[in-house]
């Protein structure tokens, strides 16, 4: 090409697209895109280089993942968060969620992980004329008992380097994948209860400084809220500190029943607290051996 010689270089070049073109199709021939969809994506996105094969760790199996994350998940001083009994349950009060709510929900579903229920979200969204009406009721009457389904709280767990070399199970970060009917559910508890409660004025003050978690909040708004404060300090300062902390593992540390205090001072029905309690025993990790290898 640099001397000129078009033709030729270009002749090169589609013999090589062809090898390459070749190679990647003998690569997929034992993947039926048919009937595992996931493989086939899973296969293609390795070799357009969107998701890149890691080695083998030697010592790290699934089972010693397992234990790795029962061992640090586990708490022997564990407290179980007490329900309210001031409940009165009735499910015709607990009607949050419409049929028609429910078909947008479904209707709207983007593509996602699935879970132990193998229900992907094509399919959900390909039937939700069909699954809106008995999906609305199970999640009304789920409130209204304040009882979660225990397929609802089991997860696959797939381990995901936080290192580009890991060496050790400390380096692998565990995402819980859920259910997407528990992801839906959990959306709408919070968009129809938690961010209500938010914006109640016994607690709104207290959360002005606070941007995770909330409608309007994320990292760009808590960057442009500290390089606000600090451009108008430097205002009258001649310079400004700032101290920036890091907890380790803070949501896996943080306790059941100090949470649920804490919740129970909003403004919320005391089913969807006990509902919130409910959610949060016994959660059933199984781990997912497959990705394990795979890592």
């Amino acid at each position: 090409m640099r001397l000129g010689r078009i033709e030729e270089a270009s002749a090169i070049a589609k013999k090589v697209g062809d090898k390459i073109e070749c190679n990647c199709r003998t690569r997929l021939n034992d993947v039926d895109g048919r009937m595992d969809s996931k493989k086939m994506w899973d296969a293609v996105r390795v070799i357009t280089g969107r998701r890149q094969e890691l080695p083998a760790v030697e010592g790290v199996t699934a089972e010693s993942l397992n234990q790795h994350y029962v061992k640090i998940s586990t708490d022997a001083h564990y407290q179980q968060p007490k329900y309210k009994t001031t409940v009165t349950q009735s499910f015709d009060k607990c009607q949050y969620m419409s049929d028609w709510n429910m078909f947008r929900i479904l209707d709207s579903l983007p593509h996602t992980a699935t879970g132990l229920d193998n229900l992907p979200s094509w399919f959900l969204r390909l039937g939700a004329p069909v699954f809106c009406s008995p999906l609305a009721r199970l999640f009304n009457l789920s409130v209204a008992t304040s009882v979660v389904p225990i397929q609802w709280k089991s997860a696959v767990i797939c381990p995901a380097p936080k290192v580009s070399a890991p060496h050790s199970h400390t380096d692998f970060r565990p995402i819980s994948v859920t259910p997407v009917l528990t992801r839906i559910m959990e959306k709408s508890i919070v968009r129809h209860f938690m961010y209500p409660a938010f914006q109640q004025s016994t607690i709104a003050s207290s959360l002005d400084d606070q941007f995770a978690f909330r409608p309007t909040g994320s990292t760009t708004a808590a960057v442009i809220s500290l390089l606000h404060s600090v451009t108008q300090m430097l205002n009258t300062n001649p310079y400004v500190s700032v101290i920036a902390l890091d907890f380790s593992k803070a949501f896996d540390t943080v306790r059941h029943v100090r949470l649920m205090e804490k919740i129970a001072t909003l403004s919320l029905p005391d089913y969807v607290y006990n509902w919130l309690v409910n959610f949060s025993q016994v959660v059933c990790n199984v781990l997912d051996t497959v990705a394990t290898r795979q890592h």
